[in-house]
């Protein structure tokens, strides 16, 4: 073939930046920014607004075929979003444009826009956020494509994104750099989708039954409502210290006591505590109270709104979790705590009314233990070692030790446990609850049986709250209260290993360097 022959010309694929050449980008970047607007056009203008979006546009046209949507000839779409991928042809080029409901391939023509414009097209890159206007068509290979009759550039990038073929895959760089996760990984969006969707199904189930939302107080003079360590800092015009809270039990208990017979609190709590796959000192809880009910009332409505959640993003009670099924059809099994410990645990009858036996068991577990700590704290950490992981199935656990149990009502049957439960799936605790205690007198003597324990150097024991005895005084009418953890339902019905693929921002360590 000579040298003359004509050869079909092969699209250039817009190429990526090597992580070498990342600053050498950016100033490449730079400097078509700057022949942009010595064009005449804006880097950041604010005048572009869509009519539609992608996800709109494949809804009610993406059945059509080639000959239908020619016949829709004059009907005009304008979309805007990231370019995620150009083919150029020289006078002609394909796009893969991004918005938040979906990608569409757009079609660029030297004859079809301005010469303003696709002079402006030429500057553009990988990552610039445009906006459009035009028809849709099929190409030869039938995709749904629109034809670009006019482009604005909305913003400019002067980062380039990572290789498209390998995308992001660091770790710990998809957790610090979330936009970028969030720009280059469709199911992490898909994620986030699911987490909203999960949380607005939750607070559609509390107000149909009658709950009203509520907030209650992030900073706390005493921090309470559950067993944790709590973050401190300082409120400099008060000049006092000030905890974050781990729980806002005891003030949405107070709602209770002033006449709000129902409400729940989707919040935001911090507990000064190990990170792992499953802990991030900032988390999300649940948390909501019904007077006269029972926590046998609630284990029914966890059942309810758990499944509720799972009709919502699967579609079904029955799902995979890394790898082996859930079924949320109710009835959930359930099992006395004592029992799971003989039963599913292996754990000699005379540990569990024995405490030296029971902490020696406990340390041998890897537990960690201080003087005065109590029998039922030992059972609890052999619990978390050798029953927790094998709770697999939706499981209620119920008949807790009332000394690890300082806000429950004491069983009528039984003095030595609570009218309490805890429910497990998946190998890991997804929340809490129990009938509250509304005894004034009964609580001011667990709160001082936590003050004691937090003397002899329990920094997770709770604090005396007298206020909220006196509120108790007042009369709290029974009442259930439950906790559940949002974050952890969210891995559950996403998939996901780790408690950092839910939440947007993990706690990380400073970034290096």
């Amino acid at each position: 073939m000579s040298a003359n022959s004509k050869q079909k010309k092969q699209p250039k694929e817009a190429k990526q930046a090597p992580i070498q050449d990342e600053n050498i980008l950016i100033r490449q970047r730079h400097h078509k920014a700057q022949e942009i607007v010595a064009q005449g056009h804006a880097l950041f203008p604010n005048t572009f607004r869509p009519r539609d979006t992608i996800g709109q546009l494949i809804k009610s046209y993406g059945h059509l075929d080639a000959a239908r949507l020619e016949s829709l000839e004059g009907t005009k779409f304008s979309i805007a979003g990231r370019i995620m991928a150009i083919r150029s042809f020289g006078k002609a080029a394909f796009l893969k444009l991004s918005d938040r409901s979906g990608s569409l391939q757009l079609h660029v023509q030297k004859n079809v826009l301005s010469p303003e414009e696709f002079k402006l097209f030429k500057k553009l890159d990988v990552g610039d956020i445009i906006g459009v206007t035009g028809p849709l068509f099929r190409t030869r290979t039938r995709e749904l494509t629109l034809r670009c009759e006019t482009l604005t550039l909305i913003t400019k990038s002067y980062r380039p994104l990572p290789e498209k073929f390998h995308g992001l895959t660091d770790v710990e760089a998809r957790y610090r750099q979330r936009y970028l996760d969030l720009i280059m990984n469709q199911q992490v969006r898909e994620i986030f989708q699911a987490r909203s969707v999960i949380v607005n199904t939750l607070r559609q189930a509390l107000i149909e039954r009658d709950f009203l939302e509520v907030e209650t107080p992030m900073m706390q003079v005493i921090p309470g409502g559950a067993t944790a360590r709590p973050f401190e800092t300082h409120h400099n015009a008060l000049g006092m210290k000030l905890y974050l809270r781990v729980a806002p039990e005891l003030y949405l208990k107070r709602l209770v006591v002033g006449g709000l017979e129902r409400v729940f609190e989707l919040n935001r709590n911090f507990r000064n505590e190990g990170i792992s796959i499953q802990h991030n000192p900032e988390f999300t809880m649940l948390e909501f109270y019904q007077a006269y009910a029972t926590y046998e009332d609630l284990m029914s409505f966890t059942e309810e709104m758990f499944g509720l959640c799972a009709m919502a993003v699967k579609g079904s009670l029955s799902f995979e979790y890394q790898g082996k099924n859930i079924d949320l059809t109710p009835p959930w099994q359930g099992i006395d705590f004592r029992s799971s410990l003989l039963e599913m645990g292996g754990v000699p009858p005379e540990v569990l009314f024995d405490q030296e036996k029971a902490l020696n068991m406990s340390t041998e577990l890897g537990g960690v233990h201080r003087t005065g700590d109590t029998l039922g704290k030992a059972l609890a950490k052999i619990f978390d070692v050798k029953v927790e992981p094998k709770l697999w199935q939706p499981t209620f656990v119920t008949g807790f030790p009332r000394d690890i149990s300082p806000l429950s009502r004491t069983n009528d049957l039984d003095p030595d446990i609570v009218d309490r439960f805890e429910f497990f799936m998946a190998g890991r605790e997804m929340g809490n609850g129990f009938s509250e205690l509304n005894d004034p007198d009964d609580q001011r003597e667990r709160f001082a049986e936590q003050a004691a324990q937090r003397e002899a150097g329990d920094d997770e024991a709770q604090f005396m709250d007298m206020d909220y005895v006196r509120a108790l005084e007042y009369g709290m009418p029974a009442t259930a209260g439950e906790g559940i953890g949002i974050d952890r339902l969210v891995m559950l019905l996403t998939d996901q290993p780790s408690i950092r693929e839910v939440i947007l921002f993990p706690q990380l360590r400073p970034e290096q360097g």
